[in-house]
């Protein structure tokens, strides 16, 4: 049977079908999800920054206190890890809350497309408090500018200055690298380069990293937030691609003028091309596709709207289902999705709770959130998740949560609300034969039909 326009587009550019969504009718339908205000943040959204500092400095202040030999704080240390606890598993749950939203599976693909991009790995106990404030103000408001905002805000917020390091990193002829004999950290540098815009193979060199790396000194992070420390930023200009940025004194602005120009370079569009039609369309995409992406990327000087609309412009972008295996979250959160699992539903389960369904599971699936392999983020190729483990990770989880979502649902029918036309004879076959309920649930959602985009 010919696979509907609807069909396509829940599963290839959405979280799939809901039994209270409505079908979207045309590309105009997804483009609208990006034109109004970012409903997921503002149903599901943690402290902001400022709240988040706060919480952690009076955090880390009672445990030096505790340190010093005073335990008249324990109880308010026992107080502020709870806190700082429920903020971390309330991050995990609005993750999962905004992608289970109705009418939004665009944006929120497109929303986790971009923070697998600028994948941050939070480290130490800063960054884990700071990582759902990433998401929420550092990634989330841009991705509907254009690439050169979202390059800014993913690069100089306080999560991706600790992960890579640029904490660390300090002109070795600024004040501060001549009293303590500092130097330079080149991970941020390399990644901007790498990985964030041109991409391996880019017209870049080891020198335009270092230089890049001297420019980039002065953005730092305290308990008080990020700032430009310029006792610790390399004096004088650097040249980055063939350009003189900086000088004396050395300014933040001076980086951002360097993050706008390679947002713009003709690397960075066909890199940011291609990462795109991987995601959404095939693990091997046609090359028209991705050079369609590209122009208008570098027709609109990365204006983002304009490159997901290039996207969704090409007809192999409606091609046949199958090309791409889902990931364990999209998993997850396209299980809940079909079995009538709302958001709102998972409002109150404790942290425990969170860990148990959502962040073991996605371990054990090969997936664990906030530990990705490295600053590239997932891998796209169907080989990294079907796997042996992955596969039983998948089977286990489906047989939990259609015992514990399912009781009520006819797989005769769930397979039509789940599949739509996709299904085949033998899964039907097999789905009608099931002896229990939740074996008949259980083999539509760990069918292939279910598992491919």
């Amino acid at each position: 049977m010919e696979q509907s326009f609807a069909t396509k587009s829940a599963f290839r550019f959405g979280y799939g079908f809901s039994p209270t969504d409505r079908d979207v009718a045309g590309v105009d339908d997804l483009l609208a999800q990006l034109r109004g205000p970012d409903l997921g943040v503002a149903q599901f959204a943690g402290p902001m920054l400022e709240e988040r500092l706060a919480i952690q400095r009076a955090y880390q202040q009672l445990r030096n206190t505790m340190k010093k030999g005073d335990d008249s704080v324990k109880p308010e240390l026992k107080k502020a890890t709870r806190l700082r606890n429920r903020m971390r598993g309330d991050d995990t749950r609005h993750l999962f809350q905004r992608a289970m939203m109705d009418g939004q599976g665009f944006r929120e693909r497109i929303a986790f497309f971009w923070m697998d991009h600028f994948t941050v790995i939070p480290k130490g106990r800063a960054g884990n408090a700071l990582w759902g404030n990433y998401i929420e103000e550092g990634l989330r408001p841009h991705i509907t500018a254009s690439f050169g905002d979202l390059l800014v805000s993913a690069v100089t917020h306080p999560s991706m200055l600790i992960y890579l390091d640029q904490v660390r990193s300090t002109g070795p002829n600024s004040a501060v690298g001549k009293r303590k004999k500092q130097g330079l950290n080149e991970n941020l540098a390399r990644e901007v380069l790498e990985l964030h815009t041109m991409g391996v193979g880019g017209a870049y060199t080891q020198s335009d990293v270092r230089q890049l790396a001297e420019l980039l000194t002065g953005l730092d992070f305290d308990k008080n937030g990020a700032k430009f420390n310029k006792r610790k930023a390399e004096p004088g200009a650097e040249t980055v691609l063939g350009k003189t940025y900086g000088g004396d004194p050395a300014q933040r602005s001076h980086i951002e003028a360097f993050l706008r120009d390679v947002a713009r370079h003709p690397d960075t569009a066909r890199h940011i091309a291609r990462k795109l039609a991987v995601h959404f369309v095939s693990d091997t995409p046609e090359q028209s596709l991705i050079d369609h992406i590209e122009q208008a990327f570098l027709q609109t000087d990365g204006d983002l709207p304009s490159v997901y609309g290039a996207m969704l412009d090409h007809p192999s972008a409606w091609a046949p289902l199958g090309q791409k295996t889902k990931q364990p979250f999209d998993f997850m959160v396209s299980s809940y999705r079909a079995l009538g699992v709302t958001p709102q539903d998972y409002n109150k389960p404790s942290n425990g709770q969170i860990n148990k369904r959502l962040m073991l599971p996605m371990q054990f699936m090969g997936q664990p959130l906030r530990k990705a392999p490295g600053p590239n983020g997932w891998p796209e190729e169907a080989e990294a998740w079907i796997t042996p483990q992955g596969l039983a990770g998948r089977l286990q989880w489906s047989l939990s949560t259609t015992t514990r979502w399912g009781q009520d649902l006819d797989p005769r029918e769930f397979i039509n609300t789940a599949l739509r036309e996709l299904p085949g004879g033998t899964l039907k076959f097999a789905v009608a034969g099931a002896e229990r309920r939740v074996e008949g649930l259980t083999l539509v959602l760990a069918s292939p039909e279910f598992n491919r985009r």
